[in-house]
């Protein structure tokens, strides 16, 4: 099987708004290819293809898939499906409906609010929800078979040796300098009498809710510091199998009735008063304020003292840095990876580019080895933040080699291996299977070998 356009990931999931009663499926419309029991509808086809132009207009060098391609990628994950189904692989209902809240959750960032979604869409939420729930359900099938596949493909520093030296010298990607960065990030803590203060602020909002002297949205336009308030008013849909969400917040959610108000609850982005508006099972619509407390100068001040003396004990060698990271940082995602900034590929070595221009400007009088002195700078939520920054490493220019560059030639040597491990499945596995491929696909290079099988299907039937 020539597995070329998976690019060992499967054709995502898109939104098709171009036919709103997307799965009321009309006479007219025609199977084109069937996998065993699993078959796709030339509308599928349209509509994967609409959605790809939608989503490249005004982008430049955004390849539009084929048709064929598009069929090739709904063929590999129908017959995953099929083997999920046959291999007992679950996938429960709570990580469909997660999915699914997630899903939602991107296209209204991505319109907005809920309510153009839902216009541009011609449907509502939980139609769209509805729509979409069996694709998901497949997706995550696929994934979860495509992963129990190559579970077991490793990668030895021999294999890893003998595909670099397979590519010719003129092919080698040549690499930009680049740098090895870690950081210590920490949040100022309000004081204390301040977060005092604002608890009672808060306490206020709900007694002028509760006796109908004001109504929550206007307090939500008012005074909630919640960056997408004023778009969705503070409502968020939560399910409790979400791990995105605070701990804090989605536990004082759930402990609510329909109506209710919580007493203020602080979470890691400040403090709230929760209002349920409904409930089901594990499903939730909440309305929330949120208050940041202030921090001044005096707890800026304080935390740069602090990180000063955490600086010392490093630059004394009475600690390293990943110990500190490890002990004192604020920032979850890197605090158990040392406080390394990685690039889009995972790499731990990035492009100037790819760093914050705080970060850059602070860098220009640092030479690699160089712990920077505490700056102070906005995180990506807009708050106060001082960080210590461990400038571990610069790269000169050069053309990729096993030395420098190892691990990102592994990672391609094993995404490779991990591709012929797939076809290799895929040639054992998709004869045994019944499929069929439409006469007007039958050109298509991208499915020789699912049409091989289709008509070999057909020639058995005939004799």
């Amino acid at each position: 099987m020539k597995l070329i356009s998976i690019a060992f990931s499967l054709f995502c999931l898109t939104i098709s708004f171009s036919v709103k009663a997307q799965v009321k499926k009309v006479l007219a419309d025609k199977i084109i290819a069937t996998v065993g029991d699993k078959f796709i509808l030339k509308s599928d086809v349209e509509n994967a293809i609409g959605d790809y132009k939608r989503q490249a207009q005004g982008q430049e060098n955004i390849g539009i898939p084929s048709e064929c391609q598009i069929v090739e990628g709904q063929l590999i994950r129908k017959a995953l499906v099929l083997q999920a189904l046959i291999d007992s692989i679950i996938v429960t209902e709570e990580d469909v409906e997660v999915a699914m809240e997630s899903r939602v959750r991107s296209f209204i960032q991505q319109f907005g609010s809920k309510e153009v979604l839902e216009e541009v869409a011609g449907r509502t939420v939980f139609q769209l929800k509805e729509d979409f729930r069996i694709l998901i359900k497949e997706q995550k099938l696929a994934d979860e078979m495509q992963a129990k596949i190559v579970e077991k493909v490793k990668i030895t520093p021999t294999e890893v040796k003998n595909y670099y030296e397979k590519i010719p010298l003129d092919s080698l990607p040549l690499y930009e300098s680049e740098v090895q960065v870690t950081e210590l990030v920490m949040h100022p803590k309000a004081n204390r009498d301040v977060e005092e203060y604002v608890i009672q602020q808060m306490l206020e909002y709900r007694k002028q809710i509760e006796s109908g002297a004001n109504k929550f949205d206007q307090l939500v336009k008012l005074y909630s510091e919640d960056p997408s308030a004023k778009e969705n008013l503070g409502m968020f849909n939560l399910n409790r199998n979400e791990k995105n969400f605070d701990p804090a917040f989605m536990s004082g959610s759930f402990r609510l009735k329909e109506g209710q108000i919580s007493a203020p609850i602080k979470s890691k982005f400040g403090y709230h008063i929760i209002q349920l508006v409904s409930r089901s099972g594990d499903e939730a619509v909440v309305k929330h304020i949120l208050r940041i407390p202030p921090i001044t100068n005096d707890e800026i001040n304080e935390t740069k003292l602090f990180l000063d003396s955490i600086r010392k004990e490093m630059t004394a060698n009475r600690l390293s840095f990943g110990e500190a990271v490890n002990k004192f940082s604020d920032d979850e995602g890197s605090k158990f990876s040392g406080g390394a900034i990685t690039g889009r590929d995972g790499s731990t070595y990035v492009n100037i580019d790819q760093l914050d221009k705080e970060m850059v400007v602070l860098m220009k009088n640092m030479k690699p080895g160089d712990i920077s002195t505490p700056q102070v700078y906005l995180d990506d939520r807009g708050r106060k933040t001082v960080r210590l920054i461990y400038f571990k490493e610069r790269t000169i220019p050069h053309r990729e080699n096993l030395k420098e560059d190892y691990n990102k030639v592994a990672q391609r040597a094993l995404e490779e291996k991990k591709a012929k491990s797939m076809e290799t499945w895929f040639k054992e596995h998709v004869p045994s299977y019944y499929v069929f491929v439409d006469d007007s696909f039958q050109g298509c290079v991208e499915l020789t070998d699912w049409t091989k099988v289709a008509n070999q299907i057909v020639k058995e039937k005939t004799f």
